[in-house]
């Protein structure tokens, strides 16, 4: 287990120093640092020992990767905006792992992630601001509506394979955008305000003081979206190790063979869909209240190839490789306010670089334990 708390300990350090820096000169020699770091410990083979170290006490490791996430959040406890960053990655997190179900585990592709990030955002916003519903069951409506609008798409994809089913996605993405301009009852253009979430009365926009010590509210946002990643990615990894997850792999193998061995592949297809977008759902509609606001724009094409290059860093069907991808794509073009107008063309680099030299992702992924005692 060494090999992974060494990891785990290097990384809360190393993401820490990056947050707390300001110079752009430092943040640049840092990146270079970690950029070295990593291609020298992959050349040595260390990263396989972490990855190994991962699959045989991933639960484990996972308790100190939360602790982990903890003590970056006690470090920022003032800082508005690096609690905003972090949490915008945990919540980007959740959805990417329900991308995950659909491309990395069923193989269905989806390219209209950030609009079903935006029906749950825009769920946040309609009911939190003319109904009284519970903002935790706002959480779960929101990956519903998701999930249930997204069903309208299972037709054409299901008629489909590979990039028509991909532009199908597509379409969607552009179709929503442009709904919610034309939508006046949404905001048009101009978007939404998003009343904060509150939770038997305590509301979540409110500073906390402690003993004299203040706390910035997004700590609460924080550890909110902490607890949705835990349980999204226990969720994720236990559908993965199940007969579930059996089915879906031999399903995005070869689904001509999966059918002549007697799988149903329309309803795998439907299943994988329907539990990816809501995932989504409940990380946009959380998503939402975090940011208070939401318009057409911050829903667009682009946005769902951001997901998807996430998906492809950290590696299809590689839950911890999507966490670790996303502190990437959404902290290092904030901290690199000089490339602001050039992230598009970074996050290219970054997946033409991957898929020629390392396509399995950036990490290693575990070994899949399917039950108690199997060895691969």
């Amino acid at each position: 287990m060494w090999p992974g708390l060494i990891a785990l300990t290097a990384a809360a350090g190393y993401l820490i120093a990056l947050l707390a820096v300001e110079k752009q000169a430092f943040i640049i020699a840092l990146l270079a640092v970690g950029i070295i770091v990593v291609i020298a410990a992959a050349w040595a083979g260390l990263l396989n020992g972490v990855s190994r170290a991962f699959s045989d006490h991933e639960d484990a490791l996972g308790g100190f990767a939360i602790l982990a996430l903890f003590a970056v959040g006690a470090f920022f406890h003032e800082d508005h905006f690096v609690l905003l960053l972090v949490t915008t990655v945990l919540l980007y997190s959740v959805a990417t792992l329900g991308l995950n179900i659909q491309f990395g585990y069923a193989g269905v592709l989806n390219f209209a992630g950030a609009s079903f990030f935006g029906i749950g955002a825009y769920t946040s916003a309609v009911l939190n601001a003319h109904t009284a519903l519970p903002h935790l069951v706002v959480l779960l409506i929101g990956g519903l509506l998701a999930a249930l609008i997204g069903s309208l798409l299972l037709l054409p994809v299901l008629r489909t394979r590979g990039h028509y089913a991909a532009v199908v996605t597509i379409a969607f993405a552009l179709l929503f955008k442009t709904f919610l301009e034309v939508n006046d009852v949404l905001g048009g253009p101009q978007g939404m305000q998003v009343p904060g979430m509150k939770f038997f009365g305590w509301s979540f926009n409110d500073n906390i003081e402690i003993g004299g010590i203040s706390l910035s509210f997004y700590i609460n946002y924080f550890a909110i979206s902490l607890l949705l990643l835990i349980g999204a990615f226990v969720v994720v990894r236990r559908l993965e190790r199940s007969w579930i997850g059996l089915n879906l792999d031999a399903l995005r193998l070869d689904e001509t063979a999966a059918s002549c061995f007697g799988l149903d592949v329309v309803r795998w297809k439907i299943t994988a869909f329907l539990i990816g977008n809501f995932l989504i759902g409940i990380a946009g509609a959380m998503f939402g209240m975090v940011g208070s606001f939401v318009a057409p724009n911050n829903y667009t094409f682009a946005d769902s190839l951001i997901l998807v290059s996430i998906l492809l860093l950290g590696g299809i069907g590689n839950p911890w490789g999507l966490i670790v991808a996303t502190f990437i794509v959404v902290v290092v073009p904030e901290k690199l306010q000089t490339i602001q107008e050039y992230r598009f063309l970074l996050y290219a680099l970054l997946v033409i670089g991957v898929l020629l030299f390392r396509p399995e992702g950036l990490l290693p992924r575990p070994v899949r334990r399917y039950f108690p005692g199997w060895q691969p």
